[in-house]
């Protein structure tokens, strides 16, 4: 009963955040609807409310203030939206954040270079191939044994959830296996519920998973203390034998969170390329003609404090190659085989 209360407890208090950070749109000085009232709120609503300025003036040298006059610069009020628009854009991109977009009703501004710049370590001709076409489906969720007896799970995208039920029934299915893969590339995120639903299945006791900071000011570093995150071992069927959770570069948001929390767990290594990140919890807010953006409000860290908002690293590195995917070989597949038959 105390480790249910304590589990229930935990989840709310992080769902709590998540839904107040998500439906949270931030107050601003007013500007007037013009290209200089725009830009001027737009970088003020960022360097007021996000996260990781510390983090990227250590990692790559950003500087907001300098960015500020590197931008001001092109901005006149005499200037279009489509020409106001791509100055922003632009200005955003410096901050090197998957989660952070600009919406306008004929575009969004993005940054996809944490992926774009990377192998891809990911084919779907060498899916079909290893799933075939008498897998199981459930939610999100496609699954198989492979022919050594390894569990094989794909789960593209957490915006489809699996339910309890699902999940009991995938791993009763799998239940003679000697070990399991969960294949989460090119997993972008989504629901974070749906990442914690499967973690749990593989969480054995109460485990410490991550951190969570939350803003406290305007300023840079005004934050409040790391509040520890933990795992509940989920109250249904759980796996207890070894994991291989495959990753590359597009795997982010909730998807990077998964992998943060299989990574502290005993039993399961990470296999592949490095993730892609996105640790930071997304806020919006709208600018005076309409437009709202989107930006990291609040960072997460790994068990050991770090932060993961550029990726985590896998356990075991390995990746796809011409020659062996001509040959219908999913490299990152055929090592965590070799893992867990070992």
């Amino acid at each position: 009963m105390n480790r249910t209360i304590r589990r229930l407890t935990s989840h709310i208090i992080l769902l709590a955040s998540y839904i107040t950070i998500l439906a949270s749109c931030v107050d601003t000085e007013e500007r007037p609807d013009t290209p200089s009232g725009n830009f001027e709120a737009l970088w003020e609503i960022i360097d007021h409310h996000y996260c990781f300025f510390d983090y990227k003036q250590h990692e790559y040298g950003l500087d907001w203030n300098a960015v500020y006059n590197k931008y001001k610069v092109r901005v006149n009020d005499q200037m279009n939206e489509l020409q106001l628009f791509e100055v922003m854009r632009d200005m955003l991109a410096e901050l090197r954040d998957g989660h952070v977009n600009l919406y306008t009703s004929y575009d969004v501004g993005r940054y996809w270079t944490w992926h774009e710049a990377y192998p891809q370590n990911y084919s779907d001709t060498l899916e079909r191939r290893y799933l075939g076409t008498d897998y199981k489906i459930s939610g999100g969720m496609r699954y198989r044994i492979l022919a050594d007896n390894i569990g094989y799970i794909r789960y593209p995208s957490f915006q489809q959830s699996v339910g309890e039920g699902g999940l009991d029934d995938a791993l009763s299915y799998m239940a003679l296996c000697s070990g399991l893969i969960i294949d989460i590339r090119n997993n972008g995120g989504g629901d974070l519920t749906a990442a914690e639903k499967l973690a749990g299945r593989f969480v054995q006791e109460r485990t410490l998973v991550s951190y969570l900071q939350h803003k406290t000011g305007t300023g840079h570093s005004d934050f409040s203390d790391l509040e520890a995150r933990y795992m509940e071992p989920s109250s249904n069927l759980r796996w207890h034998k070894p994991v291989c959770v495959l990753t590359n570069r597009s795997v982010y948001s909730a998807a990077n969170d998964f992998a943060v929390i299989m990574h502290a767990l005993p039993q399961v290594k990470l296999v592949g390329d490095h993730t892609g990140g996105g640790s930071g919890l997304p806020m919006s807010s709208s600018l005076p003609n309409g437009w709202s953006v989107r930006f990291s409000a609040c960072p997460m860290y790994d068990r050991d404090k770090q932060h993961t908002e550029f990726g985590i690293a896998p356990d075991v590195p390995a990746a796809l190659t011409d020659e062996a995917t001509s040959q219908g070989i999913d490299l990152i597949i055929e090592k965590a085989r070799e893992l867990l038959t070992k």
